[in-house]
């Protein structure tokens, strides 16, 4: 039997972990019986762990680490590490790898999606160059026309270039808490004078709270979020003529509730968990054509998740759309 001291070492462990002894499972501790069975201690480790890759390496005894899936369940990836331990005992532990994939694949998404959308501006850009620069007789129309597409594909680079850097900014002090006093109030009126130099057709209504309590928080982030949320409003819920976007900041119960709000087409339902997700756009070809980067969402989630706060967005397509942040108070 497994000594107390290997007992209390495998029942501190979070992943499962078992003690086998000449092929059968002494000792299962309480995420190994969850994962295997609530039975296995005293039977046969093939009875347990019924995954022939695995027993081709416990069976035998070979000490070592080896990469397997579908124990428990299918597809999902462990390392099944194998070590010897006191009286020729084997300790096996199933070490769960779907966090590290999961974040790799994250991580091979984004570089691919970060390409993707360089290289069509890219690729634009060098089209009407080299056309402008090969074609001697190309009238002064033309080359205006070329020269201004060129301008614009180059400003859609850069805004995705700023919004990947400020992105790469906020990861980098995730998990440094913000520590200045700020004013909500202040943010909100700040970003809805930004807003209103370049929102000719939207009607932006600002109702704040007077005496709002002040927040823990970084000035600048928390201005980019609000930032981020009106030029949402604006380029997807401003498409009618009566474009209405409200901006609210309210205490509620130790939180500062703030909400940017629009009357515009709406978020069909099926989107609305993915639309913080970076370059998710629930209509690619417009929101390229409006200029969007598909990032400002990912940038608000990440702002609010550095703050200690909530996001929920809610949309009624037809109807208008609904951000609300909540952030906690300053103590």
């Amino acid at each position: 039997m497994a000594s107390a001291g290997t007992r209390s070492f495998l029942d501190a462990l979070d992943e499962p972990a078992l003690v086998i002894d000449r092929g059968n499972v002494r000792y299962a501790n309480a995420a190994a019986r969850t994962l295997l069975g609530a039975g296995i201690e005293g039977n046969d480790v093939r009875l347990a762990i019924r995954h022939p890759q695995a027993l081709e390496h416990i069976l035998p005894g070979a000490a070592g680490d080896v990469e397997i899936t579908g124990i428990g369940q299918f597809g999902r990836p462990w390392t099944l590490s194998i070590r010897e331990i006191e009286d020729r005992m084997l300790l096996v532990r199933l070490i769960d790898r779907s966090a590290t994939i999961a974040a790799e694949k994250m991580r091979v998404d984004f570089v691919a999606n970060a390409s993707h959308e360089l290289r069509t501006p890219l690729s634009t850009i060098l089209g009407y160059s080299e056309t402008l620069a090969d074609e001697a007789e190309l009238d002064g129309e033309h080359r205006v026309k070329f020269g201004s597409i060129i301008r614009g594909e180059a400003k859609r680079m850069l805004r995705i270039i700023e919004d990947l850097m400020s992105l790469s900014r906020i990861e980098a002090v995730r998990f440094v808490t913000p520590g200045d006093r700020v004013s909500v109030a202040e943010v909100a009126a700040s970003a809805v004078e930004n807003a209103c130099r370049g929102a000719q057709q939207c009607s932006i209504r600002l109702d704040v709270e007077q005496d709002l309590p002040a927040i823990l928080g970084d000035r600048a982030q928390l201005l980019q979020l609000v930032d981020n949320l009106l030029s949402n409003a604006i380029r997807y819920g401003c498409e009618s003529g009566e474009c209405i976007i409200r901006v609210s900041a309210v205490f509620e119960d130790g939180w500062i509730r703030l909400s940017v709000a629009d009357n515009g087409p709406g978020i069909p339902r099926e989107h609305l968990r993915r639309v913080t997700e970076r370059f998710y756009r629930v209509d690619a070809a417009r929101s390229r054509e409006s200029g969007g980067t598909g990032l400002g969402l990912a940038i608000v989630k990440h702002i609010v998740e550095r703050h200690k706060g909530t996001l929920d967005i809610q949309s009624i397509v037809g109807e208008g759309t609904e951000v609300v942040v909540r952030l906690p108070v300053a103590p």
